[in-house]
């Protein structure tokens, strides 16, 4: 009988305020739920307001809340909302670093704050901390408030470990150096030789003071210290890095995290009109099998899709790169294409991808 009246596990999930790490999270927090957790979802104030303005440009209201049809389905899914520590018109786009400065040193204050708020009246009580393996303050807060810390990554478990792993790279010369080593890196546990260019980005550059990788830095440190990791993976395709992984600390694999048809979500979270936001997508049109012929004659349309918001526009001038790369190699290919451009992307001079909006070779 005493079983019967035991209260539900209570997870206060707090993702990153990025575009790529909030959708993995409404749907981790929609699994759990599901699974008898009550959720007390955390975002940021600018994070709410361009998610509403969003779904007003695309004929929708939003409310107060972004799950009001999850609970409606019967799942305990309730929602709060703290400042980033910028005003929420504020640019975060266009000023990327002064967004990751407040994120890095702000936003934990605010966390806080809503933590001794709940742990004061929230039923059924606090009994973990979910937060984005980004974050540079999980470990610390949960401590204080004497609950479980869980790290959820968001990414491919070979990227954790390479970042877990950064001590290795720095010893052997691959990374935090002024010449980083060009040697194949066959040292990481779990991980099959791999080459210092196909490193993320920010593990291949020789300046390292910058505010992302001082939020990488403490982040993983904190990482370190969670009770378990959650990551949005598939065991069956990373075995071997998850087993090294688990040989230093509990770590799950916990995805696909996505259900079937996501995109068809009815919670909304994207932070821009469009359908695909925030990356680049290089696709075919489609062509029937019997009339597909790989020969040096037959012309290929070439899609190119380019979407997205400032937000990494402004990564010293990284997006633009790309769209220098394509703008440059498409015409070259000598095959046709289309492109479509997001004419709220700001673009480098030297850069404007409208001027070859339709090519035929």
């Amino acid at each position: 009988m005493a079983a019967s009246h035991r209260k539900p596990p209570h997870a206060l999930l707090v993702p990153y305020p990025l575009q790529g790490h909030i959708i993995p999270a409404v749907h981790l927090a929609i699994k759990l739920a599901s699974r008898g957790f009550t959720i007390t979802f955390v975002n940021t104030e600018a994070v709410h307001h361009q998610t509403c303005c969003a779904a007003r440009r695309s004929g929708s209201y939003l409310g107060h809340d972004i799950f009001p049809a999850a609970r409606a389905s019967g799942l305990d899914i309730r929602y709060e909302l703290v400042s980033d520590g910028l005003p929420v018109v504020f640019d975060r786009s266009l000023n990327h670093d002064r967004f990751m400065f407040a994120v890095l040193h702000v936003l934990s204050a605010h966390v806080e704050e809503l933590i001794q708020k709940l742990s004061l009246r929230a039923d059924p009580p606090l009994t973990c901390l979910i937060a984005d393996t980004f974050f540079v303050w999980p470990s610390t807060l949960a401590k204080k408030f004497a609950i479980p810390y869980v790290s959820f990554w968001t990414e491919p478990a070979l990227i954790f470990s390479l970042y877990y792993h950064m001590d290795l790279l720095i010893r052997n010369g691959h990374f935090a150096s002024h010449d980083n080593s060009k040697d194949t890196i066959t040292y990481v546990p779990g991980v099959a030789a791999i080459e210092p260019a196909d490193l993320m980005s920010y593990l291949q550059e020789t300046d390292v003071s910058t505010v992302v990788h001082q939020i990488i830095f403490k982040a993983f440190d904190e990482a370190k210290a969670a009770d378990f990791v959650l990551c949005n993976t598939v065991q069956e395709l990373e075995s071997d890095t998850i087993s090294a992984l688990q040989r230093e600390k509990p770590f799950y694999a916990v995805g696909p995290i996505f259900p079937a048809g996501f995109a068809r979500s009815a919670v909304a979270t994207s932070l821009s009109q469009q359908v695909v936001s925030q990356q680049l997508i290089l696709s075919t049109f489609q062509i029937p099998k019997a009339t597909r012929v790989w020969s040096s004659t037959t012309l290929e349309w070439i899609h190119v899709v380019i979407d997205g918001l400032v937000e990494v526009a402004n990564r010293k001038g990284k997006l633009n790169v790309k769209l220098t790369n394509l703008r440059r190699a498409i015409p070259n290919s000598r095959l046709r294409y289309l492109c479509v451009h997001n004419t709220t992307i700001i673009l480098m001079e030297g850069c404007d991808v409208r001027k070859h909006h339709l090519r035929v070779s």
